[in-house]
């Protein structure tokens, strides 16, 4: 009889042990209000095929959030979550919010009505674009070749200047329609620069640096900056150097688009 009773006490006592760790487990996990937790994501999620053969790709855009973006049931940011949409996925449109409805983490947009994996809901569409984000490690040329075959008005160039001994490396790529978040996000993934770097307010300082914590082994210096005027970002910089180059990745609008450099010296 003790030991029916000794058993029924621990298996309660575990039972009440998982159940607590569920819920502390549960309430950690709060997102940004749009963007989901990040410690649940895999770091190299894959991108979303782009060769579709839909006849038109104006009715589908791309999440770009790093982290993933929440479909809610309804089209505010307190609603019930219904999924969970990887970065990268492929998202119909069902209807647009051309209106800025609200501003999440300095992003402004508002609430698409889209459709994921068969299920309908609603997704701010600040962290939702029509080009497709680069994959991991691709090179500025690949990605600008691959969003070329669908919009060719994307442009890449490169140039090489300086001396033989010491030369300057510089490519850019143009993004027509893109806005600065966008633009960000992108440049993020293509130089793998800090993800602790999140996108800067528009509004703020004329001028801010924000020092990298934690540089990378071998890395001396590494810092974004900032710079605003009077009617938001004038243009964005990530700044590193090590013994053997110095490193500069510009954002920056151009015309109705974006426009992302990296200049690089060879010492």
């Amino acid at each position: 009889m003790k030991k029916v009773v000794f058993a029924l006490a621990t298996l309660v006592l575990t039972t009440v042990f998982i159940s607590c760790k569920n819920e502390v487990e549960s309430s950690s996990l709060q997102e940004n209000p749009d963007q989901e937790s990040a410690e649940n994501v895999p770091q190299d999620l894959a991108i979303a095929d782009v060769n579709s053969n839909e006849t038109t790709r104006g009715n589908y855009l791309y999440v770009t959030a790093p982290s993933g973006l929440s479909l809610r049931e309804f089209g505010n940011l307190q609603s019930n979550k219904l999924a969970r949409m990887p970065y990268g996925t492929k998202v119909k449109v069902i209807n647009a919010e051309d209106k800025h409805t609200m501003t999440v983490a300095g992003i402004k947009g508002g609430m698409n009505e889209v459709e994921f994996n068969h299920k309908k809901g609603f997704a701010f569409n600040g962290y939702l674009s029509r080009y497709f984000p680069p994959e991991l490690n691709i090179t500025v040329k690949g990605y600008a070749m691959e969003l070329q075959q669908y919009y060719p008005e994307v442009k890449y160039t490169e140039a090489t200047k300086g001396t033989a001994s010491n030369p300057v490396n510089t490519e850019s790529i143009l993004l027509p329609g893109a806005q600065w978040h966008e633009a960000f996000f992108m440049a993020q993934r293509l130089f793998d620069f800090p993800k602790e770097f999140e996108f800067p307010n528009p509004k703020g300082k004329k001028s801010e640096i924000i020092f990298d914590g934690k540089p990378k082994k071998g890395i001396w210096t590494s810092q974004l900056e900032i710079n605003r005027n009077d009617d938001g970002l004038e243009n964005i910089s990530y700044v590193y150097s090590s013994k053997q180059f110095d490193a500069k990745v510009t954002i920056e609008q151009v015309g109705d688009g974006m426009k992302i450099s990296r200049t690089e010296t060879i010492k």
